[in-house]
């Protein structure tokens, strides 16, 4: 976690939490995910505006991390912002000269094992959490499969939470707790 916001923490320890405003897509992408985008519908049906700007996504990258509780989430300064997720707390990149795997926020990662869902998309347990592979890195993936470094097995997309204790929608699970109420959006000027 970066210090500025580990100082921030400790200089606002009471900032509400906030849920559904923050998006992690099956190809490694942020989005952010206003009011308006929440009250049209869930992710990753209606996804939001993908975050471009480098530095930002870097931010969150190196303040992205793993509740107790499995759920996912980015501190931002005092702030928890919750991450939806459409498939995974990572989406993996492979690199094509030694098969080795780092994370859509640059952390590397070692394979512990393979799995493929029913849509024969291919999961990665790893030392850092589980991830999907990256669409446009399959070809190297396979390569990793064809000479045995990875041995796929068949699991259920809907078994995989549950398996590896990560959870997808903490929004969803927040409004269950409170009665359909999102909390607290972003908070003003904490970034």
């Amino acid at each position: 976690m970066d210090p500025i916001v580990e100082a921030a923490l400790r200089k606002w320890p009471h900032v509400p939490d906030c849920h559904g405003w923050l998006a992690l897509d099956a190809r490694g992408d942020w989005y952010m995910r206003d009011d308006r985008v929440q009250a049209a519908g869930p992710f990753p049906r209606v996804k939001g505006s993908r975050i471009d700007h480098d530095k930002l996504r870097a931010f969150i990258g190196r303040n992205y991390a793993r509740a107790d509780d499995g759920a996912w989430f980015f501190q931002n300064g005092p702030q928890r912002v919750w991450v939806e997720l459409e498939a995974a707390p990572h989406v993996w990149r492979i690199a094509p000269h030694d098969l080795s795997v780092a994370s859509h926020a640059g952390h590397a990662a070692q394979v512990l094992s393979a799995w493929i869902d029913e849509h024969d998309r291919l999961f990665l347990q790893t030392d850092i959490g589980l991830g999907l592979v990256h669409s446009q890195d399959m070809v190297d993936a396979a390569r990793a499969v064809e000479t045995g470094q990875w041995q796929p097995e068949p699991m259920a997309f809907a078994d995989m939470a549950a398996r590896f204790g990560h959870v997808l929608s903490p929004a969803g699970r927040a409004d269950a707790r409170h009665g359909g109420q999102q909390k607290a959006g972003p908070q003003a000027g904490s970034s």
